[in-house]
């Protein structure tokens, strides 16, 4: 599988972790999953954060993921390749850059620069 995905994480969570450890995502809106949600498309990072983030004031990292360093399955569950699943902890290098997602004052996402 070639590419990046990204994927949406809070700010503390994210530097709370240990960096040594596998990533695994923080339990939320959707409840505890076997899978971390990403999207292939930086642009649906705004609708992403718009359905499950608005209420949660807290700064947000975009992580971009290197699909071809991923260690475990990734899968898309839906037609169309837009938003894979990765199946498990998630290696840290894959994780090749993080950046911080901006908000407009009433707490909607901005889009991401491009890379």
């Amino acid at each position: 599988m070639k590419g990046h995905t990204f994927h949406m994480v809070p700010r503390d969570y994210y530097e709370a972790q240990p960096i040594e450890q596998n990533y695994q995502p923080e339990p939320m809106v959707l409840g505890q999953e076997d899978f971390i949600h990403c999207t292939n498309h930086p642009e649906d990072v705004v609708a992403v954060g718009a359905r499950y983030y608005l209420s949660d004031p807290r700064p947000f990292y975009l992580l971009i993921i290197d699909l071809e360093k991923v260690a475990v399955p990734v899968r898309y569950d839906a037609p169309g390749e837009r938003y894979p699943h990765i199946y498990g902890p998630l290696n840290r290098d894959a994780i090749i850059e993080q950046r911080h997602l901006e908000r407009t004052p009433d707490g909607h996402f901005l889009a991401p620069n491009p890379a």
